[in-house]
């Protein structure tokens, strides 16, 4: 992981789930999940939004012409953890195609902007996965 992803997640768990810097103003979870080839457990930090009872992430990568590994640990293991502020949980994701994706995708882009720009700079159809609460 790398050491910024570290100090995030530091600074996510020893501040309720708040953060600065580039993160201040976004909505925050801590997902973490099985790796798809090595089973190890990583934790990614990633912005949200809702959609009903369900959370709302992309696989955007910042535009990156490849999805992040995190997006292939999902598919593999679709059960992972996730942390918002102090509350920790189960979660099933899955991957909607289609208009739903559409739906989701634009969705986020209205509230974090940056996730329009990031669609615009690659050629690929960016991932959007929805996180299922399993035990609240």
């Amino acid at each position: 992981m790398s050491d910024f992803n570290e100090n995030v997640i530091r600074e996510f768990r020893e501040n309720g789930g708040k953060v600065g810097g580039y993160f201040e103003h976004m909505p925050m979870l801590l997902l973490t999940t099985k790796g798809a080839k090595s089973g190890k457990t990583r934790i990614h930090p990633l912005a949200y939004t809702k959609d009903g009872n369900r959370l709302v992430i992309i696989a955007s990568k910042g535009g990156a012409p490849t999805n992040p590994d995190w997006f292939y640990n999902v598919q593999a293991h679709p059960e992972a953890t996730v942390e918002i502020g102090s509350q920790r949980f189960k979660a099933r994701a899955q991957v909607p195609q289609g208009e739903e994706r559409e739906r989701l995708y634009a969705q986020m882009a209205a509230k974090l902007p940056q996730f329009a720009e990031y669609q615009k700079q690659t050629t690929r159809q960016i991932p959007v996965i929805t996180l299922e609460p399993l035990d609240r």
